[in-house]
């Protein structure tokens, strides 16, 4: 079934809305003061975010194609297999859900942002710094991060279990997938790997007032912005060359 262009623009609004929401949701169980998660460590945001694309995936996946990153949208642009003109209305409304999402965290977490006193424990809890302070390092971290994310969610949504009728356990592998790379890459820089998951919450650190939210870092800002979109590009047209689409 084919779904009207504003049908799947929804899907991709509240698909990134509410990984944004999952997905930021764990990071500040876990970072900010007084909650039930408070330190419970990196294991809590890996399976969080994990199951923040998870659950989208499953529920908007056959309507939009579950994009919920802007990367991935402008990657298969560029390889030919998503029209052109879809691409700025898809990531509008990315950037959109992803901002909406903070908003949820946000007042969800109100009382325990204004008890947290270290102000990138608050800015971890939207978007991503580079653990050394390298913005080279970051770019790396990212691009790579990116690069298997899209690479490894391509080879997943075209093979045999996908293509025969079974969706649902290619979006819990894509899930899976978000998972591992979490815990595998998120230890130098977060990881982003996803523009509108970086850049929205980004945008509400900014302009919303906190406590004790100090600097957006809005030096670091371009890194998780510009690398998953040189990396998903790579990765797509890497993939179609060796394997098609």
């Amino acid at each position: 079934m084919e779904f009207a262009l504003n049908s799947r623009l929804m899907a991709e609004f509240f698909g990134t809305a509410l990984m944004i929401m999952l997905g930021n949701g764990s990071v500040a169980n876990v970072e900010l003061k007084g909650t039930k998660g408070y330190h419970s460590g990196w294991i809590v945001i890996s399976i969080g975010y994990g199951f923040a694309v998870m659950i989208p995936a499953l529920m908007f996946g056959k309507i939009s194609g579950n994009h919920i990153n802007p990367a991935f949208t402008l990657g298969l642009a560029i390889a030919g297999d998503f029209p052109w003109h879809e691409v700025l209305p898809y990531i509008s409304m990315q950037f959109l859900g992803a901002i909406a999402g903070q908003l949820v965290v946000l007042a969800c977490f109100k009382p325990h942002y204004d008890i947290t006193e270290d102000p990138e424990a608050v800015l971890a809890t939207f978007s991503t710094i580079d653990a050394t302070e390298s913005r080279f390092n970051g770019f790396v971290n990212e691009f790579f991060g990116t690069f298997t994310l899209v690479f490894s969610a391509l080879a997943i949504t075209h093979s045999p279990i996908f293509n025969f009728g079974n969706q649902g356990a290619g979006f819990i592998g894509i899930g899976l997938l978000v998972m591992v790379i979490v815990t595998s890459f998120g230890g130098p820089t977060g990881p982003a790997l996803n523009p509108a998951r970086d850049l929205g919450p980004r945008i509400v650190h900014a302009l919303f007032p906190l406590k004790h939210k100090g600097s957006s870092q809005w030096r670091y800002a371009w890194i998780p912005v510009v690398a998953p979109f040189v990396a998903g590009a790579c990765a797509t047209l890497l993939y179609k060359a060796i394997f098609g689409l």
